[in-house]
């Protein structure tokens, strides 16, 4: 870990000089490295890498998973702050220049921005051979198919690539989400050819990180949410399920769901995961997992207390769950008309988990005992994602793809269908798309 921290000083004074379009606040160091420094050498890149890794980890996370937790209902907004009450009431109260909008947008394009740089100049790099790079090439990939996608599931139209010279265009949120598959293919594919070196490891990665599972985790998830089921099956099929993968942090680099819902105090987990009455179930041990009291009421709504994986400033969270990929399965081989009995078997399998899941996330349910068939089973998906993958920054896209009620006649499950361009954005870029109504 000595490696990656100084690695990860170059990274974060690096990441600094590397400005996306209209759409980062961030101001240059006049004391950071130049971009020729950090492109051209093989020092500037692993620590790109490092701090991109960290960058997304933190700031990116962040982002991705507390935002739409509040528009998704799995959080509520609790401080007095207009951006999280903003958040909170959603619909039409929410509005452009809302911060928290503007946060998620602009650590996405700086994400990509990093991406991109690292993709384009890492090969140039005489030094930078074999699983080294192969590993931060595919790492790179990854990352900006994991922005690309947090775009998609929040935003109905966004750019694919970042420029400091042009106003980028946008493209259909399905499009985006075929340009995120493309660059985890690619990055498959590259570790295919070669495989990650221990080097890479060592200088990059660190151990918590897994990057060739977590980019079959990450095609099976977004292959689900485009419709493309076999696609999502047989990448779901090549995760191994024994393998972690984390994003881990320390006392310098703070798990920032800790930091936002402890140390700020700006949201509070809805009690029985903000599912609605009818879809929660007595007995879910998961709940107990994720959540404690003491409980309160806020605005006539029942809130708790967040643990699980956030409630230490160093604990670890998952990039993806052992579960989602045996829930990606039973969805995708109900959508696609399949054996009903083979998506029962997997639900079954997440239900009825006493102990041995790697993250200790187990429902400890009976086995299902309702109707078998698609739409049923397709319901208790729902639910069962709904708890398993609490906080994951899943449920607000989980919510619109199961066809859930939805606003302007109910805020119970969402309070927003998409959110509305930054101000900053369409100040600055004429190709801004218009709002979307709600």
């Amino acid at each position: 870990m000595k490696n990656i921290a100084s690695f990860l000083k170059i990274g974060i004074l690096s990441g600094c000089v590397l400005l996306t379009s209209g759409c980062e606040l961030d101001i240059p160091n006049p004391n950071a490295a130049s971009n020729v420094e950090v492109l051209n050498s093989r020092e500037g890149i692993i620590g790109l890498s490092v701090g991109e890794r960290q960058y997304y980890s933190t700031s990116g996370v962040e982002a991705a998973y507390l935002y739409p937790g509040v528009t998704g209902r799995e959080l509520k907004g609790v401080a007095t702050f207009t951006n999280v009450l903003e958040l909170e009431a959603g619909g039409a109260a929410l509005p452009t220049f809302n911060g928290n909008i503007l946060g998620l947008w602009s650590r996405m394009q700086r994400t990509m921005n990093m991406s991109e740089q690292i993709l384009e100049n890492a090969p140039k790099i005489s030094t930078l051979t074999g699983g080294t790079l192969s590993g931060i090439l595919a790492q790179a990939h990854l990352f900006k198919a994991m922005a690309l996608s947090n775009l998609a599931l929040a935003f109905e139209q966004a750019n694919i690539e970042t420029s400091t010279t042009e106003k980028v265009t946008f493209k259909p949120r399905a499009e985006v989400l075929a340009e995120a598959i493309s660059h985890i293919n690619q990055g498959i594919s590259l570790l295919n050819a070669t495989p990650v070196s221990q080097e890479y490891t060592s200088l990059v990665s660190g151990p918590y990180f897994n990057l060739k599972n977590t980019l079959y985790a990450m095609n099976a998830r977004y292959n689900l949410y485009a419709g493309n089921y076999q696609e999502a099956i047989t990448n779901a099929n090549l995760v191994d399920l024994s393998v972690k993968s984390e994003f881990d942090y320390s006392d310098q680099s703070v798990n920032p769901i800790y930091n936002t819902i402890f140390v700020l105090k700006y949201y509070r987990p809805r009690d029985n995961f903000g599912l609605p009455a009818g879809l929660f179930e007595e007995g879910d041990a998961r709940e107990d997992f994720y959540m404690t009291d003491p409980s309160a009421v806020v605005d006539g709504d029942v809130v708790r207390t967040l643990k699980g994986f956030f409630d230490t400033q160093a604990g670890r969270i998952p990039v993806y769950l052992t579960d989602e990929i045996k829930l990606i399965k039973a969805e995708a081989i109900l959508r696609s008309n399949g054996s009903l009995d083979e998506a029962l078997a997997l639900i079954n399998e997440v239900r009825t988990q006493t102990s041995g899941d790697p993250f200790g996330v187990n429902a400890s349910l009976p086995a299902y005992s309702g109707p078998v068939t698609k739409d049923a089973l397709l319901l208790e998906v729902y639910k069962q994602r709904s708890a398993e993958l609490y906080l994951t920054g899943q449920k607000w896209e989980d919510s619109r793809r199961f066809g859930r009620p939805g606003p302007p006649q109910s805020f119970a499950e969402r309070n927003r269908n998409f959110y509305p361009y930054p101000d900053q954005e369409r100040l600055t870029n004429p190709n801004t798309p218009a709002d979307p109504e709600i």
